[in-house]
């Protein structure tokens, strides 16, 4: 078998937000050109880790207010 990659290793997120600037950081290191190919794919295949992760997150959350609203999304209205 292959050995894991480095992006297979590296430890689930604290949160939404350190996930999301991890992904940052990689996507401008990804676009800098500087990475070696064994590098860039390790990148990308955390990066992929990362995003999945992220929608996740929202998603629970976007069901959670669903719930909180009764199922119904309430329309936003400014305050003037």
């Amino acid at each position: 078998m292959p050995k894991d990659s480095k992006a297979n290793d590296a430890p689930q997120p604290a949160n939404y937000e350190m996930a999301m600037q991890e992904l940052q950081n990689l996507v401008s290191s990804m676009e800098s050109g500087n990475l070696p190919l064994e590098e860039l794919l390790a990148s990308y295949q955390r990066g992929a880790f990362l995003l999945s992760y992220c929608r996740n997150k929202l998603e629970v959350i976007d069901q959670q207010i669903q719930q909180l609203d009764q199922g119904m999304l309430k329309p936003w209205a400014e305050s003037t």
